[in-house]
């Protein structure tokens, strides 16, 4: 009710864009080769590059799909570069985008690029030539790469002049949709009922352990009725068979960000921890349980670090002489480019990765056998 009253204008122009998007009086473009979309319906920290992450080493370890190009797009969130750009593992955050960079990074065999336009992202992935002759690709710098047999799009489910193949819809456990409400009151930047047009919806971030009657009732909170755990599937409001899956983060021993490192300040008591994501806490929640969390220097999401506040982690340093730096991966892909940091500080900043895992073995062979079941029926 809130949302339809006080928030009347974006609520009446989320669903008029909607259905001129669904009755084709705006243009829908579909990829010739299999595209799958992970997005979400709320403003950040649902995990969607983890997610993206996790889609990929589904396919690199399928039958189907390991001997094929693979491909990520996204749009490159607060990168200094324009139009369509190839990401290098040797690029910067800056140019590229944080995340971009670590999934590249990670995956160096992926072909990942960025580009705010996703039709023409694809079109350039399928048709790497076009890079040679258009004029839209002049900003281009790095043009040779191979040509995509399937694309995952990274944050794509609002861009609907591109029509994904298989739609993949993250929703925060800690942020029940049916207790949020459209932006500015909220971080709802779609209709809920847009959870109804995914093939899966992903509730993430969940405890490592839900029993079937908690699963029940997330399922219903979403407006899936008569959901079955072993299945995983329940039915939404239009009567469509939705498969509803669960996932919790794990987080991996700390790495180091730069090559020069000493591994002896991994045994230290205390850490200064680095952060600039959505959210921080259940990271937080985690280190302490390793580490007397004895500075928290928490940014922005997708914050570019200054020379200052490369300072102030100096500083920090020098009154905890034997701490360890701790940072996410995310942000060590922009730390990577600060020219302030000195050997003495890449010595003790590592990163903590992360990746995600279903609740139980039996639901990601739900999600394998879904997905990679969906890809095969792909062009008959």
């Amino acid at each position: 009710m809130l949302d339809k009253v006080l928030l009347a204008p974006y609520y009446w122009t989320l669903k008029l864009r909607h259905a001129l998007y669904n009755r084709g009086i705006f243009k829908v473009q579909k990829c010739e080769v299999p595209t799958i979309c992970i997005g979400n319906i709320t403003a950040g920290g649902t995990g969607k590059t983890p997610h993206t992450e996790m889609i990929v080493r589904t396919l690199l370890s399928s039958a189907d799909w390991s001997d094929k190009h693979i491909a990520v797009l996204s749009r490159g969130h607060k990168r200094t570069s324009s139009g369509f750009q190839q990401v290098l593992a040797d690029d910067s955050a800056t140019f590229a985008g944080d995340e971009p960079l670590q999934i590249k990074n990670k995956f160096p065999e992926v072909t990942v690029a960025v580009d705010r336009t996703r039709v023409e992202g694809c079109d350039f992935l399928l048709h790497p030539e076009k890079l040679a002759t258009s004029k839209a690709a002049r900003k281009c710098i790095h043009k040779d790469m191979k040509r995509a047999e399937i694309v995952v799009l990274d944050d794509a489910f609002q861009y609907r002049s591109l029509e994904a193949f298989f739609n993949i819809v993250l929703v925060d456990y800690n942020r029940p949709v049916s207790r949020d409400h459209l932006l500015p009151f909220g971080r709802l930047r779609d209709l809920p009922e847009r959870l109804y047009h995914a093939n899966v919806i992903i509730v993430t971030k969940c405890p490592v352990f839900m029993d079937d009657w908690e699963k029940i009732t997330w399922a219903k909170s979403l407006g899936i009725k008569d959901f079955d755990p072993e299945t995983c599937q329940g039915t939404d409001p239009l009567g469509k068979k939705m498969t509803v899956l669960f996932t919790t983060i794990d987080y991996c021993p700390l790495e180091p960000v730069f090559p020069v490192n000493d591994k002896h300040y991994l045994y230290s008591k205390n850490l200064i921890l680095v952060s600039g994501i959505a959210s921080d806490t259940p990271l937080k929640r985690y280190l302490s349980d390793s580490y007397s969390i004895v500075k928290h220097f928490k940014f922005s999401d997708h914050h570019n670090f200054t020379g200052l506040d490369i300072k102030r982690i100096r500083q920090a340093t020098r009154r905890w002489s034997t701490a360890v730096i701790g940072t996410t991966e995310k942000d060590s892909q922009r730390l990577r480019g600060c020219r302030k940091i000195d050997d003495a500080l890449k010595n003790k900043m590592f990163q903590i990765p992360i990746q995600v895992d279903f609740l139980s073995e039996h639901e990601k062979d739900v999600f394998n056998e879904t997905l990679l079941g969906a890809l095969r029926e792909f062009g008959k």
